[in-house]
């Protein structure tokens, strides 16, 4: 599986994607059950809200031969300020809409 994992520009101050990158390494939460090596193509955040960049820099991910986006869980559960995306599901329904089925989409990290 080779990952992008795009990550919340409001929490990259305070979180510096330790824990994404020690489940991946692990193979735990999200990860569980992935056969095979996890490499990390990429980490970006999503530009801000309302999240607008987050299409552009999956499809930058996949180009350089990212097969999977992770929406880290600051996104999607809020980790670690207690306060999910409101945009969460609008970026990854864009993130569908421009890549297509053939990418595959995690909705969270841990």
């Amino acid at each position: 599986m080779k990952v992008g994992l795009i990550r919340c520009m409001q929490t990259e101050d305070m979180c510096p994607a330790t824990t994404d990158f020690q489940v991946m390494r692990d193979k735990r939460c999200a990860f569980e059950g992935v056969d095979g090596e996890i490499e990390v193509i990429g980490v970006n955040t999503c530009g801000g809200c309302p999240g607008k960049k987050a299409v552009t820099r999956a499809a930058e991910m996949i180009k350089r031969g990212a097969d999977t986006i992770a929406l880290a869980s600051c996104i999607t559960r809020g980790n670690p300020i207690g306060f999910a995306c409101p945009h969460a599901q609008a970026m990854k329904d864009a993130i569908y809409r421009r890549l297509g089925n053939s990418v595959k989409i995690i909705d969270y990290t841990h």
